[in-house]
């Protein structure tokens, strides 16, 4: 309990008016203090006591302020520890940080300037076992296969994963671009009977629909201008395994048909053959369409909708389950860390919290991709509000709801209620108050556009 009120510092000096002066300067501002006349009494201080910085002189009898430094390294790494040094000493004094001290202030000293020092210090300190607690909570029970988070959303994610993994089924992955979704895919794979077997990706928006076909399915030799060879299509390399594909709401109607086909029939021919290869391979598809919305609009096969979607997963927003971005965070900050050779001790809640307030619409990915930005460009050691972009800071560009030139009045009207939606704090009945239409005619907008 005493943690939550004070800090306490160790104060060692072997000259008592420093030592009691300190005391008398410090209490004031809302710590405990303890006293050590030398590195060997502050050496049996610390075993009695809960120390969260120390102060120390660097010449004294037994114990040396630099011995003290060793001592306390190897003990207690997290305790940061100031050195008060004279005039002739500061190079002890710089050698005595490199070796591990926090900060050095010579004698005769400014109080206002060790108070501002030692709570630097002390919120240095928070930070680094902030940081080291959220990554043991991360490497213990909220990663899962790569996947950060903690909240209800995201638990609902991971269980079913869990749950459809071993099976056979096809799952449909639903999410907005950047959630996520090949990730909950190669889950799945990476958790199932068939995880020592191939697993292909395929991105079906990134493919035009004259070659998509020949990827998917394979040609013969001289099937067409440039087949100069036999080609084994991705479902042919992923026999026995699985295939995962992205984007799937934008496949052509004609190619749907054989798509269909194969799910059906588990066969299909070579672009240019005749013969039908057979394969057995569970089909792991993603969209950030709502394909029930599309098959309204005649450009999905509802039969193949419901052959893909046996098990849907719903990959929730960034800003749906803003709760999980400090995780994400602090292991995306250690992974650029280690990239770029960079020692990053945290993150203060300033910042943190900023982080939080944005609407991320790229999601996870525009998270990763700041963080990255954040470690390469800062000189600091603690992340502040100063290093983050200026737009995540900007109250007005956040509360802007942003309408591309060319958007279809349908996607308008769909951005609009999920904007309204995030701002009523997802209560749907001050969204429906807001939007001025009936709790019902929202819900069923909701429906209508694949709203979870």
């Amino acid at each position: 309990m005493r943690r939550e009120m004070k800090a306490r510092l160790l104060i060692v000096d072997d000259e008592k008016h420093i030592r009691e002066g300190l005391e008398k300067a410090l209490r004031p501002e809302g710590f405990d203090v303890v006293l050590a006349y030398d590195g060997q009494e502050a050496l049996e201080k610390l075993e009695g006591n809960d120390i969260d910085l120390i102060i120390s002189d660097l010449k004294m009898p037994r114990v040396s302020g630099e011995e003290l430094i060793k001592e306390i390294q190897g003990l207690y790494p997290n305790v940061p520890i100031i050195i008060l040094t004279g005039h002739g000493t500061i190079e002890n004094a710089v050698e005595a940080m490199r070796t591990g001290a926090y900060d050095f202030l010579t004698k005769p000293l400014n109080i206002d300037k060790l108070s501002l020092i030692v709570k630097r210090a002390l919120e240095n300190s928070s930070l680094k076992r902030q940081n080291v607690e959220l990554l043991k909570q991360l490497e213990k029970k909220y990663s899962y296969e790569n996947i950060i988070g903690k909240s209800a959303p995201m638990k609902k994610v991971f269980e079913t994963i869990e749950l459809v993994a071993p099976s056979r089924a096809n799952v449909l992955i639903y999410g907005e671009s950047g959630t996520g979704k090949e990730m909950i895919a190669d889950a799945i794979h990476h958790n199932s009977p068939r995880r020592d077997k191939s697993y292909i990706k395929v991105h079906c928006a990134a493919l035009p629909e004259t070659l998509l076909e020949s990827e998917l399915f394979g040609h013969e030799k001289g099937a067409f201008t440039g087949a100069v060879s036999r080609k084994r299509g991705r479902f042919e390399l992923a026999n026995l395994g699985s295939i995962f594909l992205d984007e799937i709401g934008e496949i052509s109607l004609q190619m749907q048909v054989k798509l269909l086909r194969v799910i059906q029939q588990r066969e299909f021919e070579r672009v240019g053959g005749e013969e039908p290869i057979k394969v057995d391979v569970r089909i792991i598809s993603a969209t950030n369409k709502s394909l029930k919305e599309e098959i309204t609009k005649g450009n999905f096969r509802e039969d193949l909708y419901y052959r893909l979607d046996v098990v849907s997963i719903l990959v929730p927003p960034l800003r749906e389950h803003r709760d999980d971005i400090p995780l994400m965070v602090h292991k995306f900050m250690e992974e650029f860390e280690k990239e770029n050779n960079k020692e990053i001790e945290g993150i203060t809640n300033g910042a943190l919290q900023a982080l939080m307030g944005y609407r991320w619409p790229g999601n996870v990915r525009e998270l990763r991709n700041v963080i990255e930005s954040i470690v390469v460009l800062t000189k600091r050691k603690t992340i502040t509000e100063e290093d983050l972009p200026p737009y995540i800071l900007d109250k007005d560009e956040q509360s802007a709801l942003k309408v591309p030139a060319g958007m279809s009045l349908a996607e308008t009207e769909k951005r609009y209620i999920l904007f309204t939606l995030q701002n009523a704090g997802g209560n749907k009945t001050k969204a429906s108050e807001i939007l001025k239409i009936g709790r019902k005619t929202l819900h069923r907008k909701l429906a209508e556009y694949g709203i979870a």
